[in-house]
């Protein structure tokens, strides 16, 4: 045993280490469904900030200190209330706001958030190339206005309304880019901020699932707003 860690504790050391850090402080996350498109593809890998609001026990989900809170507009990691499966999506309320969305006009805080239909566009999805509305939304923040895109699935847009709720202290509400193809707050409930993992800022690099996972040029080092 010994001699084994001799020979081999500058690997181990260095694993462990890159572990550490990939659990606390940035990581690279694969994405492996539609349901943030257009904002993210299949086979897309983004980079995480995982001190974006708070320092966390490697591992856990024991926060040592916090330094911020999640914003509108931010796209973020966490577990899953319901199964405790990683999902990203974008906070589209925070806690207090009043929230509602009518036939998918989304209406924060009694002000309906400004959209505009931008076409269609042909997007990858699991159920192969779909041709998808393409909306430009604008969320409001404190001092700033948060733009993405999000698409809809005409044939599928069922989940285009629910009533006013309002965000409990300490919680976020999150949607899918793809409001007609995401398991989120609609179904999972609001998302405590102790189960955010980190946000995500950019796509690093791209690689098409479809294709013998050549790489996607044009998707490299993309922002997630505009």
């Amino acid at each position: 045993m010994r001699k084994f860690w001799q020979e081999w504790r500058g690997t181990l050391t260095f694993l462990a280490i890159m572990f550490v850090f990939r659990s606390a402080v940035a990581d690279w996350n694969y994405i492996p469904s539609s349901s943030m498109n257009p904002t993210l593809v299949a086979g897309d890998r983004v980079v995480v900030n995982k001190l974006a609001y708070s320092l966390r026990i490697p591992f856990t989900r024991v926060h040592l200190r916090h330094w911020g809170e999640p914003q509108r507009g931010d796209v973020i990691t966490f577990d899953s209330p319901a199964d405790e499966v990683n999902l990203i999506k974008r906070v589209i309320a925070v806690a207090g706001d009043e929230v509602s969305m009518w036939d998918n006009q989304l209406i924060i805080n009694g002000q309906p958030v400004q959209r505009e239909l931008k076409g269609m566009s042909i997007i990858p999805t699991e159920s192969g190339l779909l041709s998808l509305q393409i909306w430009h939304e604008e969320l409001p923040g404190d001092n700033h206005v948060t733009r993405h895109a999000l698409a809809l699935w005409p044939e599928r847009n069922v989940y285009s309304s629910f009533k006013n709720v309002t965000v409990p202290p300490s919680h976020v509400l999150v949607l899918g880019d793809s409001r007609d193809n995401s398991n989120d707050s609609r179904f999972i409930g609001m998302i405590a901020v102790d189960r955010i993992t980190g946000r995500a800022d950019r796509v690093a690099f791209s690689h098409d699932p479809d294709m013998m996972y050549l790489p996607r040029a044009d998707r490299w080092w993309l922002p997630l707003h505009f």
